[in-house]
């Protein structure tokens, strides 16, 4: 007798192996996807302008990588004491306008350089309301916790989702026009929008990826997909005991679920095999001696050291910290 319902999981392809370099861009679910491939020692890239709720934001964003555009004085304003971009999210925020500069047009360089040898991308919308500055008329990424009369809140529709993805998409592939694009909705819910606000929302994200998806399948390009992320948390994982403390973003048992299925689908057997070792890598850097210079932590060390020269051997990237040992 089945208790609940399953989310169907389509393998999907070119799979994602140690080779692929993968570049996230978006909301905070992005961070939890991305903490996991850095766990595991994919090569990634993620939100280098911070996190992007939206799609206007992430649209902006794009555009300017493509079009090399240069941060300037005028992109830039001053508040409570710092330095802001209407672009970025407030992690950029800086004590000096050039320090904010130096960060904002090294973001756009890196992220160009990634892409040129990017193998997949992967967005994952949080919502589409957005604020608008009053005094530009456009879209901002992060209000920086400006006096709201300076914005105006707005919805998003369908169709002008359906235009930002095709335009991103478009950014992208006038860089490299062999990358791989996976959209995903974020699970974690907006709900300072409002219960009823935040379901309109994320069905207009829902709709609007759909859409476009569905119009590329008639061209038959083999380069747009979808992961239901949304709906395994809202669905599957129907329960409060799979949200964190302040019951609107997934916990860690939801995340490590929905990285599972995640894998399933898109992650290469010849990786995925490798988990293992890398989990036992993980743990052994976590111990704390109660003797460091023991001969019995010295063989420790030893086996240890066998073990990432190992695993080095078979994947390019190796961020194991050592610094605790």
């Amino acid at each position: 007798m089945k208790f609940r319902t399953s989310v169907p999981i389509i393998e999907q392809g070119p799979k994602i192996d140690h080779t692929s370099k993968i570049l996230l861009v978006g909301s905070c679910f992005v961070e939890n996807i991305g903490k996991k491939l850095d766990y595991y020692q994919f090569q990634n890239l993620r939100n280098p302008f911070g996190i992007l709720y939206h799609p206007g934001a992430i649209y902006n964003f794009t555009k300017k990588v493509a079009s090399n555009y240069k941060y300037e004085e005028k992109d830039v304003f001053f508040h409570n004491e710092q330095w802001h971009c209407f672009d970025a999210h407030s992690c950029l925020n800086s004590s000096t306008k050039d320090a904010l500069l130096f960060k904002l047009n090294e973001g756009l360089k890196e992220t160009r350089y990634f892409i040129e040898n990017t193998t997949h991308v992967i967005f994952t919308f949080g919502t589409s309301w957005y604020y608008k500055d009053v005094k530009s008329n456009l879209p901002v990424a992060n209000c920086h916790k400006m006096d709201q009369k300076n914005f105006k809140k707005e919805l998003l529709s369908i169709k002008e989702i359906v235009n930002y993805i095709n335009s991103v998409c478009q950014d992208l592939l006038t860089i490299n026009s062999g990358l791989k694009v996976l959209f995903t909705v974020s699970p974690v819910r907006h709900l300072k929008d409002g219960f009823i606000e935040n379901q309109r929302s994320k069905a207009n994200l829902i709709t609007g990826i759909h859409q476009f998806l569905e119009s590329e399948k008639i061209k038959d390009s083999g380069t747009y997909f979808y992961f239901p992320a949304y709906e395994i948390m809202f669905d599957e994982l129907r329960d409060y005991r799979f949200y964190a403390e302040d019951m609107i973003h997934p916990n860690s048992q939801a995340i490590a679920y929905i990285w599972s299925l995640f894998t399933d689908a898109w992650i290469a057997k010849s990786a995925s095999g490798l988990f293992n070792s890398i989990e036992k890598i993980h743990k052994a850097l976590a111990h704390k001696p109660f003797n460091k210079n023991s001969e019995k932590h010295q063989i420790f060390l030893k086996d240890l050291d066998k073990k990432i020269k190992n695993i080095s051997k078979k994947i390019p990237l190796n961020n194991f910290k050592r610094s605790s040992l």
